[in-house]
């Protein structure tokens, strides 16, 4: 462990993997989304904002650190 591992803080937001709850399609959100983000396949809801974290809506199948 290095002395920038204590320096530097790691991010609260990530990338998830969400599979969308109408047709399966799974796509990457922002897990702080300032939009609501619709399924490039069917157009549904994957994810809302919130104020902060978005409210995911569908699975999420994945996080990317």
């Amino acid at each position: 462990m290095s002395e920038w591992d204590e320096v530097i803080p790691k991010p609260k937001s990530r990338f998830l993997r969400i599979k969308c709850p109408d047709c399966g399609n799974e796509q990457f959100v922002f897990s702080h989304a300032t939009t609501s983000v619709h399924c490039n396949v069917c157009g549904a809801i994957l994810a809302e904002p919130s104020g902060g974290k978005a409210k995911v809506k569908g699975e999420i199948t994945a996080v990317l650190d």
